[in-house]
């Protein structure tokens, strides 16, 4: 008993310091999600946007110090150069890229941070996260982000509408694809006695070869040799189904099939 305990204990000390770390800030996440979810609509906005705000203006400003000298190489015209409006537009969204870290850092500060307490603030209203809610939120930070950044020609109110329709369809789009991928597949309810059993005997490898068939949950007590073999099962597989069936099928399904 003393050995079990000091062992017990010497694992407990020799425990991954990075997953005591990662336990802890996890139940630290978990606590302060739940008193957000118990504070008001304004307060829970204001916080999520602040944090947002601030973990973008940390991206960006890192990102800035990679693009540090990039504003170089795209000077501002002198006040009395004629440049036609597009050249014009074009320049102010070269630099507003290229800035340096406290000009990223504002631009993306705002994008996350507009980004996050609209979706916030749609979540909590409507009850649900949808595509709609994340495009409205993408459509808020892109309008926000260009009139911020000062991208766009002239007519900064309808630049401002492209690139929130720009963010929104990219987002939207990112949505959908990430709802496909993350949904666990759907699994054939008329085949669900068959797979259990092929996985029991370790053969669920051929569970293509029974709905290939069609052979469904229902013909589990009609099944022969020759109707696995059709399937293109191999002997040794089909043996051990057929003996399967014969042992552990329920009696009343046995019965039912011979009716």
């Amino acid at each position: 008993m003393e050995q079990g305990k000091q062992g017990i204990m010497v694992a407990s000390q020799t425990q991954n310091p990075i997953e005591q770390f990662q336990a802890r800030f996890k139940e630290l996440e978990n606590g302060f999600k739940l008193w957000l979810s118990k504070q008001s609509l304004a307060v829970e906005a204001a916080v999520v946007t602040t944090t947002s705000a601030a973990q973008g203006a940390a991206i960006g400003a890192f990102m800035g110090t990679l693009t540090a000298d990039a504003p170089s190489a795209f000077p501002t015209p002198p006040p009395n150069a004629s440049l036609n409006p597009q050249a014009m537009a074009s320049l102010k969204q070269a630099q507003a890229l290229a800035g340096g870290p406290f000009v990223q850092a504002r631009n993306f500060a705002v994008m996350t941070g507009v980004n996050a307490g609209i979706s916030c603030v749609l979540k909590r209203l409507r009850g649900k996260e949808d595509v709609q809610s994340s495009m409205a939120a993408a459509f808020g930070s892109g309008a926000m982000f260009s009139l911020v950044s000062g991208m766009g020609g002239p007519n900064q109110a309808a630049n401002a509408v492209t690139s929130g329709l720009f963010f929104a369809l990219v987002q939207g789009g990112l949505f959908q694809i990430g709802q496909k991928f993350s949904q666990p597949p759907v699994e054939d309810v008329h085949y669900a006695k068959t797979r259990h059993m092929l996985n029991n005997l370790g053969l669920l490898s051929y569970e293509k070869n029974f709905k290939k068939g069609l052979l469904t949950d229902n013909t589990l007590p009609l099944l022969t040799d020759s109707a696995l073999r059709d399937v293109r099962i191999p002997p040794g597989p089909r043996l051990l189904i057929l003996d399967h069936i014969q042992r552990d099928l329920d009696p009343k399904e046995k019965r039912g099939s011979r009716n």
